[in-house]
């Protein structure tokens, strides 16, 4: 017993010393922010509005691969309020992930402080609420991850980065006609960094720029384009890809690319154009690519792009790849994890769906739309809490009969490989959002998916991400390593369908209790519902 003993102690210790050389030699960045209501107007007629620190949209993150990102939110909203970091895998750390299944929410007029790290990750993400719909009226922004200097990246450095927030916008708040069973209307327009034109990169001819795009809006698909010039696709959420040329670019709900753009053309200026898809009339927003010493106006016509060609947008969606000889965060190349090779060890098929139950707007996944409980999951998983969820309350495939309220929890052990299928019966275009990971992207295609469809499967390049679109009446199928311990949102980015009911978790779970899969639940940590400071 004295050998184990001995040896139990010297990894804990251990453990405790990486930890604390992690946050000791890895830099640190702080931010305070003050969340309020402000008036803005980004339609030019007054509307309310959630600030940080008097912006809309917030302020960016700019931080460098494994820094300390410590955030104190001080919510001076009427409503409890949590702000989620979509993209971030929160590496041992989901206490720090931000939905209503990890974190209690921070009160009116008090503060709470997130603690995490960049844990190897690059790329592009964005943060926003992850309470209510306070996503629809700001309190988002954008999230940039830098290699570290030793790590070298595929492409040439370039001269600046711009960071362009894309996203639908509303002239008025539709939480009381969603609680009431009306669904979420067409938006009223799109806007870059908060306007639907006017914003303004300046660069030099003959110099390269990296452009950073989330879509941050909450229901709708965007395409990109700038005119007269093309872009280089780089990176798509952490992942570098494939250096194809595009002259447009689909980004869905909750996605993240970033392109590298070469001043090549004559100087003067150029149209920037983000335009809705899939949506009768067409929304368009523009912004200015101006040319160092320009004195011409960017002139029409804008560059045309897709309106609602769902095969157009699959077969892009296809040529997006994994680029399998660069590294990403750490110095072995992207190719060396041969994901097409592992068992499958489980397969869910999910189903999304419009309903009604009690009379009354619902969607649900596999016939369950759910409902946050007053205790979040994982502090009812970590405390043993009862009453709170029970797991696998969701079946794997879809079942017959009619919709129910649940709160659904998917079981699954630390290390599982799995296949997930997103089934959409629905007319309308889906996206689907995973706390916690990347998934490799592997197959898309229409009508109903049949395990005949595996052998259509990309399982030498697929592109990995976080979100991913689903076509309508269509299915995309992603394959996922589960090495990341903690409660999992899997949810609808489209936020109206999120808040009713499409939406569950997935909890990864060893039964061994170590520093080296999962920190301890944080000293700050709140607590509520059912959950009591110990």
């Amino acid at each position: 017993m004295r050998p184990a003993i001995f040896l139990h102690f010297f990894f804990g210790t251990l453990a405790c010393l990486s930890l604390l050389c992690v946050i000791a030699e890895d830099p640190s960045r702080y931010y305070t922010w003050t969340v309020t209501y402000g008036t803005i107007s980004p339609l030019g007629s007054p509307q309310q509005g959630i600030l940080i620190n008097g912006q809309f949209p917030g302020p960016t993150i700019d931080c460098v691969t494994n820094d300390n990102i410590i955030v104190t939110v001080i919510n001076k909203l009427d409503k409890p309020f949590l702000i989620t970091w979509n993209g971030i895998k929160q590496r041992k750390t989901p206490w720090q992930d931000g939905t209503l299944g990890t974190n209690c929410p921070i009160p009116p007029n008090s503060n709470w402080t997130y603690k995490f790290q960049t844990k190897d990750q690059i790329g592009t993400y964005s943060y926003f609420p992850s309470t209510l719909m306070h996503r629809a009226a700001g309190g988002f922004g954008g999230f940039n991850i830098a290699s570290r200097s030793v790590i070298p990246i595929p492409y040439p450095i370039p001269v600046e980065e711009f960071t362009l927030l894309v996203g639908d916008w509303y002239n008025s708040s539709h939480k009381a006609k969603l609680d009431s069973g009306i669904p979420l209307p067409l938006p009223n327009a799109l806007l870059i960094n908060g306007l639907p034109s006017g914003s303004t990169f300046t660069g030099e001819k003959g110099k390269t720029y990296k452009f950073r795009v989330s879509n941050v809006g909450i229901s709708t698909s965007i395409n990109f384009r700038i005119q007269a010039h093309t872009m280089t696709l780089v990176e798509v959420e952490g992942a570098h890809t494939v250096q194809d040329v595009y002259d447009s670019l689909d980004v869905h709900v909750g996605q993240s690319v970033a392109v590298l753009v070469t001043l090549h053309a004559t100087v003067k200026d150029y149209f920037i154009v983000a335009s809705t898809r899939f949506t009768k009339p067409v929304l368009t927003a523009t912004s200015f690519l101006k040319y160092a010493g320009s004195s011409t106006p960017a002139s029409e016509p804008l560059p045309i792009g897709p309106t609602y060609q769902i095969h157009w947008s699959m077969m892009q969606a296809r040529t997006i790849r994994r680029n399998l000889t660069a590294n990403a965060a750490r110095p072995n190349p992207q190719g060396s994890f041969h994901y097409g090779t592992i068992p499958i060890q489980r397969t869910l098929i999910l189903a999304n769906s419009a309903t009604k139950i009690n009379g009354t707007l619902r969607y649900a996944v596999n016939g369950i739309s759910y409902v946050n409980p007053a205790t979040p999951l994982k502090l009812a998983d970590y405390y043993n809490i009862s009453g709170v969820f029970k797991l696998n309350s969701i079946k794997d495939t879809p079942p017959s009969g009619p919709a129910v309220f649940g709160t659904s929890v998917i079981g699954t052990t630390l290390h599982d490989f799995i296949e997930i299928v997103f089934q959409n019966n629905e007319t309308t275009l889906q996206s689907w959002h995973l706390d916690g990971y990347t998934f490799w992207t592997v197959g898309f295609g229409s009508g109903q998916w049949t395990p005949d469809m595996r052998r259509r499967y990309n399982l030498a390049d697929a592109n990995s991400r976080h979100t991913v679109q689903v076509y309508p009446n269509s299915w995309s199928a992603v394959l996922a390593s589960l090495d990341n311990k903690g409660m999992w949102n899997l949810r609808s980015a489209i936020w109206s369908r999120q808040y009713l009911g499409q939406q569950l978790y997935i909890r990864v779970w060893n039964n061994e209790t170590s520093l080296f899969t999962e920190y301890d639940v944080p000293d700050n940590a709140l607590y509520c519902g059912k959950a009591k400071r110990p």
